[in-house]
């Protein structure tokens, strides 16, 4: 049985592919860190977060990304480019609240 996370990785897996996404990669790990989801769409490369919450006592899931966490991503998206072509990217965060999803779309942009 899947916890909490995995299914909820899971369930974003499959909006995002409902929604003309490409997963390129799953779990991807290394020195610096974890990215739950890499995809593509339109020639942007998408770099996910997934955070899941079962109830409201900790807030909603997209607020636990907290300025630290997106540090840790910077930096092993960074690895994940080393040696790739150049290609546009951002960072989005799927937050699974109470069976909600919320896809925020370049959450660390300006």
């Amino acid at each position: 049985m899947l916890g909490l996370g995995q299914s909820g990785e899971k369930r974003a897996e499959k909006y995002l592919l409902s929604n003309g996404y490409d997963v390129l990669e799953k779990n991807y790990r290394c020195k610096f860190g974890e990215i739950d989801l890499i995809a593509q769409k339109d020639g942007v490369l998408v770099f996910v977060e997934v955070k899941t919450r079962s109830g409201g006592g900790y807030g909603m899931g997209f607020e636990s990304v907290t300025k630290r966490k997106q540090e840790k991503l910077l930096l092993t998206a960074q690895t994940y480019m080393a040696g790739r072509t150049p290609t546009q990217a951002r960072f989005d965060v799927i937050s699974i609240d109470n069976g909600e999803i919320t896809h925020i779309k370049n959450a660390f942009g300006a």
